[in-house]
C-alpha cells in the first residue's frame, strides 16, 4: 500500500523529471500519472511511476519514471490465450538506466535490492543513456533500475496486458492500493 502523501510526492517529482527532460505535459497528462509499488509498500525502493500517453486495442505509449536508485521488479509479459504477450521497446530519455535481461552476468553498475537475490535473477546489464533503445520480445524476463539522478524513458508496446505480468518475487501484487487522504479523497 502507498500512503497518499507519498503517492502525491512521487507523482509530483516524476512530473518535474519529465518536464526537466524537455517533454511537454498538458494539465490532463499531469492528472494521469500514477505509481505502482507492486504491493511491496516500499515505493521509492521497488516501484515505478507511469504516465500512459495513449492506449488502443493494438498499441500503447507510456512515459516511465524511476526515482534515483528506484527499481522496477523482475517480470515478463506472458502469452495469454491467443495473444503471444506484450512486445515492448524502451527508449531512454534522461538519466542513466540499468536494464537487466537474459545473458551473461556482467552486472557492474546496478545492485540487487537487499535480501532479494532470488527475485532478481537476470544479471546481463545493459547501460542505457538518453537516446538508447532496447527491444524486448514477448516473454523476455527483465528488470531495470535508475542511477543516481533517476531516469525517464518511453515504453512503446503492443496492447497493454500489464495485469497479466508475471513476477519472480512471489510477494508481488500487481494492483496498487493507495491509502486515502485524511479527507477521504485520493
Amino acid at each position: 500500500m502507498i500512503k497518499f502523501e507519498e503517492f502525491k510526492e512521487v507523482c509530483k517529482k516524476s512530473i518535474e523529471m519529465i518536464e526537466a527532460a524537455g517533454l511537454l505535459l498538458t494539465p490532463e497528462d499531469k492528472k494521469k500519472i500514477t505509481a505502482a509499488d507492486f504491493g511491496l509498500s516500499d515505493l521509492k525502493k521497488e516501484g515505478i511511476q507511469i504516465l500512459t500517453m495513449f492506449q488502443t486495442n493494438r498499441i500503447a505509449g507510456k512515459i516511465l519514471v524511476l526515482l534515483p536508485y528506484q527499481t522496477e521488479p523482475e517480470h515478463w509479459h506472458p502469452t495469454v490465450g491467443d495473444d503471444a504477450g506484450k512486445e515492448e521497446v524502451i527508449r531512454a530519455i534522461s538519466g542513466e538506466l540499468y536494464f537487466y535481461i537474459p545473458g551473461e552476468n556482467n552486472m557492474k553498475h546496478g545492485f540487487i535490492v537487499d535480501g532479494k537475490e532470488d527475485c532478481y535473477t537476470m544479471r546481463n546489464e545493459v547501460v542505457m543513456s538518453p537516446g538508447d533503445q532496447l527491444e524486448l520480445p514477448a516473454g523476455t524476463k527483465h528488470w531495470f533500475q535508475a542511477g543516481e539522478k533517476g531516469a525517464v524513458m518511453y515504453s512503446f508496446s503492443t496492447t497493454v496486458t500489464d495485469l497479466n505480468d508475471q513476477f519472480t518475487d512471489p510477494n508481488i501484487v500487481r494492483n496498487t492500493i493507495i491509502e486515502k487522504a485524511p479527507n477521504g479523497a485520493y
